[in-house]
């Protein structure tokens, strides 16, 4: 990054009145350190200050970063909206425009690497593969397209493990045992090499051989993993997709003219790299603890030299025996040179706009001193320019690059080493059919799945059998079983604690049912139509019965008795209280009260009868028996076995048939019910002493409330809890209509029976006051049920 700033700054094409600087933050490939170096960026100080930006001096133009895919940091740089380019984070996450407006990158989404793993596992005709993938967001949306792409084709996965990001010897331990243990002789690789370093070392060390690994491009080329040694005894033949590579002039020469005293950057690498120290103080402090311990006679700390240990700065980086100048694999590298290039164009361009001819309102141009980032994100998403020294063409499609990968075989050069072998490339742009190019003659694999350099599927392809119905495959794979059956049985806990409420719900519904019986010729029995009460108590008892048949596997009659029992027991609930509150909204209609001399209103509606309301329920509940019975004759309700919801279960359980009936049969109950609401509501306005409109309209409330939470609870809910959810919404509405409706009169009965008299239990008269301020005096009459109960004189 520093090597290709300094090259811009040093061009007279490219921004010549203008010099970039830099702020670097290191993330030390962990997500804490990362999100504060964002906060750190967005905040403009050392102390992260969220919402706040504190910093002075030239503006910072973009970002150009991270070197991890986690859509975290991504997430707080997406609120403040800078412009980014990024070079290593490949997420196919992050192609959202929408949730990522600003981010752009000179990697090729992990969309295409996900989809060309795909395409070589298919190539060869492997149908038997494990996967490994780090516990980051590269690991798992990476791994988790592959495995779609594969599925869909009909490869079967033999395990699926995950690399912990923090080093975990028994999780190690436990992949190493499942890959040694499965009969999958391809290993699927999604992760970075930090992350798969301590797994390869374990590898190592139990000789796992005998397997072919499919590398992502973060770990196909890392040293960290290729030096390791002795490592082709177990990766040897390893296939992978790498980006694209070039050439940079002048790198090498930029990295051996590096002095740790002049940049900070390198302080730590320098002092590892030749085991010194840069601080003076340090040095003199060690030297002077090993004379002491008597280890330097004649050390230099003894003089006016510098102290043993001491770096001078002038270390030979050539004769290091690591990567620090191995520019043969400029991947990475090469994606942070264009990264910088691309924002060094896109102020390029934006410098030297026109006044009068700008992108911006009224053709204005940005002022490079002050741009907004929306400014200079222009710039990057319509960019199109060559990469000096390669000449590629950069150009951002929607802010992603197109997908070209290498693909390289793990080969032993003539020194024992790892070396890189060119066997073909995957391009996303191709044809379908010139996407993946492979030169099969080129790969030497290194385990026996192979023979002459070209693949026997056959040996493999054959262990990947679909499982008959009803089966699958067990914990190895290597073997189809018997799915686990699964159904709400009688004998479960969960399914005796609802049979034990509903049949103390019926028990209690019977109990007022005998009170009621007990007390039949009392005032407050009659007055609420004990024909009426007595049918309100039966549907209670069919609901409350009726969750029970729901439980238990499921049988013909049963799916047939569960469904049209609940249905038929709720509209002959719902009719029954609907023509209760219609009778008493009728009763509480404007002639109930009337000024004596006046004359009664033409357009007066009587009040329904007893009789009236009887038939009204008969007929609602009529309507739904009809409704259900065509619906058992043509598609009734029966037992099926489902086993798309889970699969390694079968959910024994009820098709309704047709949804068109189940919808019209239990949409006919809402009608009933909301009809019942409607009247209790207007009928809550009747000052009874008992205010049975009240009562209804509260338990209807209750009905609704819990009805309407049994929806989301239902749909969330999978297998045998879906069969409890539905029984405990029936209890539920059923107790509540019950002590609604019920309880305040058995109170009445059982413990205030001085209240059921009746005077107590009619209407209270409404006085209206129609003869105010006359002078004059006039008769007040209540009606009830068509007779005078009372009148009383209002003189004023």
């Amino acid at each position: 990054m520093l090597f290709a700033i300094n090259e811009i700054n040093k061009k007279d094409n490219l921004l010549p009145d203008t010099e970039l600087g830099y702020v670097i933050y290191d993330s030390c490939f962990t997500i804490s350190k990362a999100v504060e170096g964002t906060l750190t960026y967005l905040t403009g100080q050392d102390e992260a200050v969220p919402n706040y930006r504190c910093g002075d001096g030239a503006p910072l133009a973009a970002l150009v970063g991270a070197g991890a895919s986690e859509i975290r940091y991504q997430a707080l740089l997406s609120a403040s909206l800078p412009s980014q380019v990024s070079y290593s984070s490949s997420c196919s996450e992050l192609e959202s425009r929408f949730q990522y407006p600003t981010f752009l990158r000179t990697i090729p989404s992990d969309e295409h690497q996900s989809v060309a793993m795909a395409q070589l596992v298919l190539r060869f005709g492997w149908t038997w593969v494990g996967t490994i993938a780090s516990d980051d967001d590269y690991g798992k949306y990476g791994i988790k397209r592959f495995k779609e792409v594969v599925e869909e084709a009909g490869v079967c996965i033999s395990f699926s493990e995950t690399l912990p990001k923090f080093v975990a010897p028994e999780s190690i331990q436990r992949i190493v045992r499942t890959v040694l243990d499965s009969t999958a002789k391809i290993v699927v690789v999604f992760s970075s090499d930090v992350d798969l370093s301590p797994l390869v070392e374990v590898l190592l060390q139990n000789n796992v051989t005998n397997r072919t690994w499919i590398a992502s491009e973060s770990w196909v080329t890392s040293a960290l993993i290729s030096k390791q040694a002795d490592v082709l005894s177990t990766l040897g033949g390893t296939l992978g997709f790498a980006i694209q590579r070039a050439d940079i002039p002048g790198l090498r020469e930029h990295l051996l003219s590096i002095d740790p005293y002049q940049d900070a950057l390198t302080e730590e690498f320098w002092e590892t790299a030749f085991s010194c120290t840069l601080s003076y103080g340090r040095a003199l402090r060690n030297a002077r603890a090993v004379r002491e311990a008597g280890n330097a006679t004649a050390s230099r700390a003894t003089t006016n030299a510098l102290p043993d240990g001491l770096c001078t700065g002038k270390e030979n980086l050539e004769k290091l025996n690591n990567t620090y100048l191995d520019v043969s694999q400029l991947r990475l590298t090469y994606n942070v040179y264009k990264a910088v290039y691309a924002v060094a164009y896109a102020l390029h361009h934006l410098e030297h706009c026109e006044n009068g001819s700008g992108p911006f309102q009224d053709r204005s141009c940005a002022d490079i001193t002050k741009f907004e980032p929306w400014q200079l994100m222009y710039y990057l998403k319509n960019l199109r320019f060559n990469v000096p020294h390669t000449g590629e063409e950069i150009f951002f499609n929607d802010g992603e690059v197109p997908g070209f990968y290498e693909i390289l075989n793990w080969q032993r050069d003539a020194n024992g080493g790892v070396t890189y072998a060119h066997v073909g490339y995957y391009n996303s742009t191709a044809s379908t059919t010139e996407k993946l190019i492979l030169d099969n003659s080129s790969i030497i694999w290194h385990n026996d799945v192979f023979n002459n350099k070209q693949p026997q599927t056959e040996k493999y392809a054959r262990g990947c059998i679909q499982c008959e119905e009803d089966y699958w495959s067990n914990t190895n794979h290597d073997a189809c079983v018997l799915k686990t059956i699964e159904f709400l049985g009688f004998g479960e806990p969960l399914g005796i604690t609802l049979i034990a409420i509903a049949v103390f719900g019926a028990l209690l519904t019977m109990v007022v049912g005998v009170v009621f019986l007990k007390h039949l010729t009392t005032p407050l029995v009659q007055a609420n139509d004990a024909l009426l009460s007595f049918t309100l108590l039966l549907a209670l008892t069919i609901t409350f019965l009726c969750s029970i048949v729901f439980l238990g596997e499921p049988q013909r009659w049963s799916c047939m008795t569960s469904q049209v029992a609940l249905a038929v027991g709720f509209a002959l609930c719902l009719s029954s209280l609907m023509a209760k509150v219609a009778a008493a909204a009728s009763e509480d209609s404007p002639d109930t009260t009337a000024i004596a001399p006046a004359p009664p209103p033409k357009n007066d509606v009587d009040p329904i009868r007893p009789g009236q309301q009887r038939v009204i329920a008969a007929v609602c509940t009529l309507v739904q028996v009809a409704a259900c019975t065509v619906w058992l004759v043509l598609l009734p309700p029966h037992p099926v076995k489902n086993t798309a919801a889970q699969n390694i279960k079968i959910i024994l359980e009820c098709d309704p048939g047709n949804i068109v009936f189940i919808c019209a049969v239990f949409g006919y109950d809402v009608l009933l019910a909301v009809l019942a609401f409607t009247f209790g509501f207007v009928a809550r306005r009747l000052e009874d002493h008992f205010s049975e409109g009240k009562c209804i309209t509260f338990g209807m409330l209750v009905f609704f409330i819990v009805w309407i939470s049994f929806v989301p609870a239902y749909l969330s809910t999978r297998g045998k809890f879906m069969v409890a959810v539905q029984i405990f919404a029936i209890l539920a509405s059923s107790f509540g209509l019950l002590a609604c409706i019920f309880l305040p009169k058995c109170y009445v009965l059982l413990v205030k029976p001085e209240r059921n008299k009746e005077e107590l239990v009619m209407p209270r008269p409404k006085l209206r006051d129609a003869a105010a301020g006359t002078g004059t005096s006039a008769s007040l009459a209540t009606v009830t049920n068509g007779t005078t109960m009372s009148t009383v004189s209002v003189s004023n």
